[in-house]
């Protein structure tokens, strides 16, 4: 990693690209930044998301939470699932935490790098530090080597605990599974990619 940080990077009025995962995690990860002095601009790709309609679903919710929070959603490009699929292959089998997902990390975090470029962003973020069931020095390991990656771990100040309670009452859906097809059911997983 960069250096060891006591304290959450200050924002100080500037934009950060916040690459979403889906709206429940988003959302006790915006108050955050907000808190911190970030303009965030919210950023949904996901291409790991099985299937396509799951991946239209957390877009919509993530668009509910764009609009209670008046923010700017940016992304949903093609969906582009054989694309993800491409860059864990051979890594299907690994148990969850394992290196298929640092290759998927580094796969989001490279499609959020892209965008803030393309978007004249100078830094960006990660709601995947959030959730209790991800690592955030895993991720922060994989966002390292992206030019003007923050790390913020928005577990801290019981982040997830919240984006419960916010999602909540926002009414929100809350999927069961991170995303992809192996977090979803390992034991019955379809490796035809003819039929993604």
């Amino acid at each position: 990693m960069k250096n060891k940080k006591e304290t959450m990077p200050i924002g100080e009025g500037q934009e950060i690209l916040l690459h979403c995962c889906c709206g429940p995690c988003s959302t006790s990860s915006i108050e955050r930044l907000l808190e911190l002095d970030w303009v965030p601009i919210l950023f949904y790709q996901n291409d790991n998301i099985y299937p396509k309609e799951e991946w239209e679903k957390r877009y919509k919710q993530l668009e509910k939470v764009a609009k209670h929070y008046s923010l700017k959603l940016v992304g949903k490009e093609d969906y582009n699932h054989i694309a993800w699929r491409a860059a864990i292959k051979g890594y299907e089998a690994e148990p969850e935490h394992g290196q298929r997902c640092r290759l998927c990390f580094n796969y989001n975090l490279n499609q959020a790098s892209k965008k803030a470029k393309e978007l004249g962003i100078k830094h960006f973020t990660t709601t995947l530090t959030v959730s209790r069931f991800k690592n955030s020095k895993q991720i922060f390991l994989v966002g390292d080597k992206f030019t003007g990656f923050e790390e913020i771990d928005f577990k801290k100040k019981n982040g997830f605990s919240k984006s419960v309670i916010i999602s909540n009452e926002l009414n929100l859906y809350r999927q069961q599974y991170c995303g992809c097809e192996f977090s979803l059911n390992p034991l019955k997983v379809d490796n035809n990619e003819s039929n993604l």
